[in-house]
C-alpha cells in the first residue's frame, strides 16, 4: 500500500550525536517510499552535506508538509507541537530522550513502527494547549502558548509570592507559596506531577491547578474544567517580581499587580502512536510501577 503522506518534515535535537543518525536513518527510509523528505534548517545545516534533503524554517514545517516527525525527548516534541498546531499537522515522536511521554516510538523499531503508520496505520489522540496572556494596566504586554504547562513562580530561590486565583470571574482564594503550575493533561505527567498533582487521562478535558510550595497546608492542587477562564492576579504589594513559563521553554518576566489569563487553545495538536500504543503501558514503565 503506497504512503498516505507525500512530504514529511523531520525535526529533531540536532547537537545529539544518537539524533542526527537517527535523522540520517529516517531519510532513507522515508525517501525509499517515494516520499518528498524536508527537513527543518537548522538540523539540516548540521547533517552531512551530501544528504539530499531540501531545508525549509520551522515556520514552514506545518505549512509545507503533511506530517512531522520530530526525533528527540519530549522536550523537542514540545518545541515543535508549538510550532505546527495552527496547521493541523499530525505529529510522530520518536524517542532519543529519557522519558519519552510523548516521543513513543523507539529507535531500534523505528521502520516497524512508521512502516504501518505510513499506511495509515494509527492511532490518532489530541491534545489541548494552553493559551498564556500577560495584562498589565489593561493591556496585553505577552502572549504564550503551552502544551504542558504555564508556571507562575517567584524567580527567586526560598521566597514565596502573594497572589489571587480567579476562575470563571469567581475569587477562589488568595495564596502565598513559590508559585502555582497550570497544567493539560499532558503537563500532568511533568512538573506538576513532581509538585504533587493528579495524573490526568489525555482523553479529559480538564486542567489541573497544583500550588508550588504552599505556606498553608491544606492547599491542594485542584482540576477545572477546560473551557475555564484562569486567572491570576500579583498582589500590588508584593516585593518580588514573579516569572512565568510556558513548558519550562518560554520566559517572560512580570511586575505587581499584573494578571495572567490561562485559557484553553482553539487547535489541538493530531499526535500520532502505533497501533499498539498503550498508555497504561507507558505510566507502568515510565514510572517505574510495580517495579
Amino acid at each position: 500500500m503506497a504512503p498516505i503522506f507525500s512530504t514529511i518534515g523531520l525535526i529533531g535535537k540536532h547537537a545529539n550525536p544518537e539524533v542526527q543518525s537517527t535523522l540520517a536513518s529516517l531519510v532513507t527510509f522515508l525517501q525509499a517510499q517515494g516520499i518528498e523528505v524536508l527537513m527543518e534548517a537548522s538540523c539540516a545545516q548540521v547533517m552531512s552535506p551530501s544528504l539530499p534533503i531540501k531545508a525549509i524554517s520551522r515556520e514552514q514545517l506545518g505549512a509545507l508538509c503533511d506530517l512531522v516527525i520530530v526525533v528527540g525527548g519530549d522536550g523537542s516534541l514540545l518545541d515543535a507541537a508549538r510550532s505546527v498546531v495552527d496547521h493541523d499537522v499530525p505529529v510522530v515522536g520518536v524517542n532519543r530522550g529519557r522519558l519519552g511521554f510523548l516521543t513513543d516510538i523507539s529507535p531500534q523499531a523505528l521502520t516497524q513502527s512508521l512502516g504501518p503508520i505510513l499506511r495509515g496505520e494509527f492511532q490518532e489522540e489530541f491534545r489541548f494547549f494552553l493559551e498564556m496572556q500577560l495584562v498589565r494596566e489593561d493591556n496585553i504586554v505577552s502572549t504564550g502558548t503551552a502544551l504542558n504547562d504555564v508556571v507562575l513562580y517567584s524567580g527567586d530561590i526560598a521566597r514565596m509570592m502573594d497572589f489571587q486565583v480567579i476562575i470563571d470571574d469567581q475569587f477562589v482564594y488568595r495564596q502565598r507559596s513559590d508559585g502555582l503550575i497550570t497544567a493539560t493533561p499532558t503537563g500532568s505527567t511533568a512538573y506538576a506531577l513532581s509538585g504533587g498533582g493528579p495524573i490526568l487521562h489525555p482523553s479529559l478535558a480538564a486542567i489541573v491547578m497544583v500550588p508550588m510550595h504552599p505556606h498553608t497546608l491544606s492547599s491542594r492542587p485542584i482540576v477545572v474544567d477546560s473551557n475555564a477562564k484562569i486567572e491570576l492576579h500579583i498582589m500590588p504589594d508584593s516585593l518580588l517580581n514573579p516569572r512565568l513559563s510556558c513548558d519550562g521553554q518560554i520566559h517572560f518576566d512580570a511586575k505587581p499587580d499584573d494578571r495572567i489569563v490561562i485559557k484553553r487553545k482553539s487547535k489541538q495538536l493530531r499526535l500520532l502512536h502505533p497501533t499498539d500504543y498503550d498508555y497504561y503501558y507507558t505510566l507502568r514503565s515510565k514510572l517505574g510501577w510495580s517495579a
